[in-house]
């Protein structure tokens, strides 16, 4: 029998959620993706000080002035970690917005189009890149905007179907729902150490916004992310997207029990739907009263922001030197 992650693999694009070069080339993922969590981990490795060693380089030589050393020296750090990942999977990599600027509309269209610009640069056409932008009303605003230009987006930190909704009416690329977070925030309620998959909110979350999505023809991927246990993926066989962590791409590749597509579209188009408007006032009203969207939205962003001032601190003595 083959293993778990080859059976995934003929139902579902397999993505891997890391930044360690080693791991991509070992699983072969058509996709990957990168967070400042993961490009602070990996920016502290000495196998990608290189990486930082030319961002600094960059940023010193075309800052205007010691305001923008620091911008640009993350953001050349964040595509330089892009391309490397462009040379090993054969897909797109989704490089992330600074979590800052998630309720800023234009100061994220301006970040995007600089990345964008960074990539283009260096050669790389942005049909492989996604913009990853977390899934606020003005991020999602922003992300209407620059796929109009032909960049595309994948929002992220999504928690409700709200968000979802707001982010195919708006004709994103690629949603990222974070299974696993939700997942976390009803085990904190429920005071239990375990949910099975088949009754996990962050499963059903995500299987609600596939069949929504497919019922209505929207061409946004979904993609599910931030991944607690194998079992999650497994019950998300048949989803566009799976974005996946080294540690569980092994242990999927060690196992061998039967996978089947659990999400098809055919099963989605014959269901009984009812649409949901997105304009503003539903979105703000809904999202409002999702206490678990509500929390792991701001939750998130504060962490990805936290990541990024690490990422600063570490950086400074070397890049302000």
């Amino acid at each position: 029998m083959e293993n778990a992650l080859d059976q995934l693999r003929k139902y579902t694009k397999v993505v891997a959620d890391t930044g360690d070069f080693e791991s991509m080339k070992l699983y072969q993922p058509e996709d990957a993706t990168t967070n400042p969590s993961l490009i602070l981990q990996s920016a502290t490795d000495s196998r990608y000080v290189h990486l930082l060693d030319e961002a600094v380089a960059f940023a010193r030589k075309n800052a205007r002035d010691t305001n923008q050393l620091m911008p640009l020296c993350l953001d050349k750090l964040a595509v330089n970690f892009g391309l490397e990942i462009l040379k090993i999977v054969p897909g797109r990599v989704s490089t992330e917005v600074d979590a800052r600027l998630s309720f800023d509309s234009q100061a994220t269209i301006e970040k995007a189009r600089h990345l964008i610009g960074l990539y283009e640069t260096a050669g790389v056409g942005r049909e492989r890149i996604l913009i990853k932008i977390a899934s606020t009303w003005e991020g999602i605003r922003a992300a209407e905007v620059l796929e109009k230009e032909g960049i595309h987006t994948n929002l992220t930190l999504l928690f409700s179907k709200i968000q979802a909704i707001a982010c195919a009416e708006a004709g994103v690329q690629l949603i990222s729902p974070f299974v696993g977070r939700i997942l976390d925030w009803y085990k904190a309620q429920r005071k239990v150490d375990h949910i099975p998959a088949e009754e996990d909110p962050g499963v059903l979350s995500v299987r609600e916004i596939f069949n929504y999505y497919k019922h209505f023809d929207y061409k946004t991927e979904v993609m599910g992310a931030s991944f607690r246990n194998s079992g999650e993926i497994i019950a998300l066989a048949g989803c566009d997207l799976l974005t996946i962590a080294p540690q569980l791409l092994a242990e999927l590749k060690q196992m061998h029990t039967t996978i089947e597509p659990l999400l098809r579209i055919e099963k989605a188009k014959s269901m009984q739907i009812d649409r949901i408007p997105a304009n503003e006032k539903t979105f703000r009203w809904l999202l409002n009263e999702d206490a678990m969207a509500t929390e792991k939205l701001a939750e998130g962003i504060r962490r990805f922001a936290a990541d990024t001032l690490k990422l600063e601190q570490m950086i400074a003595p070397t890049l302000f030197a």
